[in-house]
């Protein structure tokens, strides 16, 4: 994801000289490429995130697009006042790219994971919301950033995930994908937790569960008619997410069913109200939190079970 990201804007700027690249300290030396061939259009503003996302509000009132990027919990916590006031209150052209969704960064601990990031962007007025399944996602997701006039948020991974898409696809802004069609349970998963959604749909469908899979890849504006379809034709929904059950994609297809007053079995799988603690490789710590493959195909029985 992160390569994806950073060749996209790079082809990006090669087209449109207003594009601009800051970042705080966090994926200097991968911008290498970008710095040689463009050094005007490039600032590293060290650890000094607070001070960027001000910096890239004013330049953006310049008629200049800048895209800010680092670690999400040092983005999105540390710099949300001016997140807040600076760009989203004055609706500046400015677009949020956040690398480390969930415990992507494993080894790192809880002061590296992001779990509470997708609440805290959906709460705010006039913000956009991206996050991308794998490496071709997170190019439209980047070309529809720029397409965009005003505040976007993008989350990615890191660069390891594995491909979700294997042809090109036709990615609309607040339109969800139906990856794979079935009538006993609806999968609606976003980000780096698609593929594991995709894999324990196959492990599923060994065992006769016919699995709906929907991506979700625009958090906002989201897109309740695919959900309320899949609540209509489906028996169960749950969602899966590298995220907190609490504000993210499980809230907002919460948020759907309640409003639409739906009464299809549903269930939220991510961090339940927790931080994790422990350390280890990224599927270590997916199976220790919840969110495993393992732990999707579990909780589909679970709640098909249920009478």
């Amino acid at each position: 994801m992160r390569d994806a990201y950073i060749n996209t804007l790079y082809q990006l700027t090669e087209r449109d000289n207003s594009v601009f690249s800051f970042v705080a300290d966090n994926g200097a030396i991968v911008f290498d490429r970008y710095r040689r061939s463009f050094p005007n259009n490039f600032v590293n503003f060290g650890i000094a995130e607070s001070t960027m996302v001000s910096v890239s509000a004013g330049v953006s009132s310049c008629k200049k697009i800048p895209f800010i990027y680092t670690i999400i919990p040092f983005l999105v916590m540390r710099a949300f006042e001016q997140i807040r006031n600076d760009i989203c209150m004055q609706k500046m052209n400015v677009k949020i790219v956040g690398i480390g969704a969930g415990v992507s960064y494993s080894t790192l601990g809880p002061t590296h994971h992001a779990i509470e990031d997708l609440a805290l962007m959906r709460v705010l007025p006039n913000m956009k919301i991206f996050s991308p399944a794998d490496a071709l996602e997170t190019k439209k997701a980047t070309e529809a950033a720029y397409s965009i006039e005003g505040p976007v948020y993008i989350r990615l991974g890191t660069s390891k995930e594995p491909a979700v898409y294997n042809t090109d696809y036709d990615f609309q802004i607040g339109k969800g994908i139906l990856l794979k069609d079935g009538k006993d349970v609806t999968l609606i998963a976003t980000g780096n937790s698609v593929h594991d959604a995709k894999l324990a749909s196959d492990i599923l469908a060994r065992d006769s569960i016919s699995v709906r899979l929907i991506n979700i890849h625009t958090i906002k504006p989201f897109d309740n008619e695919i959900v309320i379809k899949a609540a209509e034709e489906t028996k169960a929904i749950v969602t899966i997410e590298g995220h907190s059950v609490i504000g993210g994609l499980g809230s907002a297809v919460a948020d759907t069913l309640a409003e639409y007053k739906n009464s299809v079995r549903f269930k939220k799988i991510g961090f339940n109200d927790c931080y994790c603690s422990e350390y280890g490789s990224f599927e270590e710590m997916k199976e220790s939190c919840g969110i495993s493959v393992r732990n999707i195909v579990e909780t589909v029985k679970q709640i098909l079970e249920k009478k």
